[in-house]
């Protein structure tokens, strides 16, 4: 169409994304994501809607670009547990030292932000950590470990994943974090083998 601007979705995606990851939401100022963008703040908002809209749709665009990840990794070692949680974090730890991306994990930085969010946002992050959960869950669910041992050591995964996450955003090296890694799947296979 004459006269309208024309931009790649995705990549403006990506860069709001960005902006949120590093600065958490209550950070993420308007003028700091039209800025990321390249669009202004009435392209932005034509475009994405208001800032809340923006962020849920940033979460979900991190989902789809990481979650698939860590699903194939889960998958690969069908009636193997712990060498799919050990696959897993593996694929967690990669994309953590990808110096490509900001440090953390967005889904990380947002939970701890939660409270400063509308009620849709917390509960939107909220439901992608229990979905994160759901996957590892459904990994564990080959072992002969009853449905409590499987929850919590699900659980666990993903809560060992979040602290990964901030650890790295603090400047841990990655040999710390490999050693927590590796830890936790000794912990996952005890919890399995109980």
């Amino acid at each position: 169409m004459a006269g309208r601007k024309q931009f790649d979705v995705d990549a403006a995606l990506d860069q709001a994304m960005r902006v949120f990851w590093q600065r958490g939401y209550a950070d993420a100022s308007l003028d700091a994501l039209a800025s990321a963008t390249g669009l202004g703040r009435g392209s932005l908002y034509g475009a994405f809607g208001n800032k809340d809209a923006l962020f849920r749709q940033c979460l979900d665009r991190y989902s789809s670009l990481y979650g698939a990840r860590y699903e194939q990794a889960l998958a690969a070692h069908p009636g193997e547990p712990v060498r799919a949680v050990e696959a897993f974090f593996d694929v967690v730890l990669e994309r953590i030292a990808d110096p490509s991306v900001p440090a953390g994990c967005l889904i990380a930085q947002s939970a701890a932000q939660s409270e400063t969010m509308q009620e849709e946002n917390s509960t939107k992050v909220r439901g992608l950590l229990d979905a994160q959960r759901e996957r590892v869950r459904a990994a564990l669910a080959g072992s002969a470990a009853d449905d409590r041992a499987l929850d919590e050591a699900a659980l666990f995964v993903v809560a060992v994943t979040q602290s990964l996450a901030v650890l790295s955003r603090a400047g841990a090296p990655d040999s710390e974090l490999r050693s927590v890694a590796r830890l936790a799947c000794g912990t996952v296979a005890d919890t399995l083998a109980r």
